[in-house]
């Protein structure tokens, strides 16, 4: 039995953060209802496609069910109401006001089930001058300071290719704190209302440039700290065929080591960051990619060749590991590999394919015995 069998999830939100939260929830065993607008969650319509629905929603949504409401629509009140009772969690991802002009805030929905989970997710939190902002994930780095810790040599910060405030600081943080209430209901009896700010969460990711800045009064710059790209010991560098090694020998043990690879053993104890830096960038240079690993590869010194998506994916540690093992398929057939989740094998889904719920295929099963407006 996985360990969240006997749990079902009511899902209201769309896109990104709440999708892949209850994502990991249905892997681990619970019953995941995706509630979606007629229209489906917009997450459906972008591109590229995989059949009807977006390539993203079918990664996002293995293995869950779609019912589809009108929440505007009162006579919907009922079907929710539904649902509800018989629901562990909630998960919301609207901005702060919306729920509750629907009527379902948590106040209203906790009088009809007082064990019920209500996680909500949203950029600022429930409270405070920013809550109620349109933003996105950029604008929670920018004003978090993660984007500034990421300028390059111009002084201008790269778009991040992760959305690292959706993921990090929405997805995993509801996750958790998901299966904390429901560990604390087991004891209480009480469900609880979640209140999960993406741009906060943030913050403990940057945990050395907070403990610089309020320890010491050295606040971080980027391009001047160990891991923002001061430090010989953490850099990048390019080789003779325009390709790039990550080299992070941060440990004494392995800077030895590597210098000694490169033979500029004479650097081992130097400070001057940037001329040390500007001579391994020199020797780097002078061969291939191919030829550096030829010799990295053999000694443990935290260097590795940078590579693209795809050949990460053809990586054969990856593939021995079965990293991805699981597809999934949409109800048109079609199948790819499922998106990997940080739940371990033995709590996860054994059936190793399982479909995308089409809009609205499940509206026969949860709501035969309902009334209300039929989407």
């Amino acid at each position: 039995m996985r360990p969240l069998s006997d749990i079902t999830v009511l899902d209201f939100s769309t896109l990104l953060p709440g999708p892949m939260c209850t994502l990991f929830l249905a892997e681990a065993g619970a019953n995941v209802i995706k509630v979606e607008r007629p229209a489906g969650d917009e997450m459906r319509s972008y591109s590229p496609k995989m059949g009807n629905d977006s390539v993203n929603f079918v990664l996002l949504n293995r293995g869950k069910k779609s019912v589809t409401v009108d929440l505007k629509n009162p006579a919907s009140r009922s079907k929710i109401e539904a649902l509800i009772k018989d629901s562990d969690v909630l998960v919301e991802q609207f901005r702060p006001g919306v729920m509750q002009r629907l009527g379902l805030d948590y106040e209203t929905v906790a009088a009809l089930n007082p064990r019920l989970v209500y996680c909500s997710i949203t950029g600022y939190g429930q409270s405070g001058p920013k809550s109620r902002i349109a933003a996105h994930d950029l604008n929670y780095q920018a004003q978090t300071g993660m984007l500034a810790l990421s300028r390059d040599a111009t002084g201008a910060p790269p778009i991040p290719p992760t959305l690292t405030a959706d993921l990090a600081g929405g997805t995993y943080p509801a996750m958790i704190n998901i299966l904390l209430a429901l560990r604390q209901r087991e004891r209480t009896g009480e469900g609880c209302h979640l209140d999960i700010a993406m741009a906060d969460n943030l913050f403990s990711l940057m945990y050395w440039g907070l403990g610089n800045g309020w320890g010491h009064e050295e606040w971080p710059h980027a391009g001047r700290e160990l891991v923002t790209g001061g430090s010989p010991r953490y850099q990048i560098y390019r080789t003779a065929d325009n390709r790039y090694l990550a080299a992070a020998p941060l440990e004494d043990k392995f800077w030895r080591l590597f210098l000694d690879i490169l033979g500029l053993q004479e650097l081992v104890d130097r400070s001057d960051n940037e001329t040390v830096t500007h001579q391994i960038a020199e020797v780097i240079r002078t061969k291939t990619s191919e030829e550096w690993m030829s010799q990295f590869n053999n000694y443990d010194t935290c260097v590795c060749e940078i590579v693209d998506l795809k050949q990460a994916v053809q990586d054969p540690h990856f593939i021995e590991r079965e990293v991805f093992s699981h597809t999934v398929s949409n109800n048109k057939d079609q199948t790819i590999p499922a998106l990997p989740v940080p739940i371990a094998s033995f709590f996860r889904m054994q059936k190793k394919d399982a479909e995308a719920p089409a809009l609205g295929a499940n509206n026969d099963e949860f709501f035969a015995c309902t009334s209300g407006d039929n989407p």
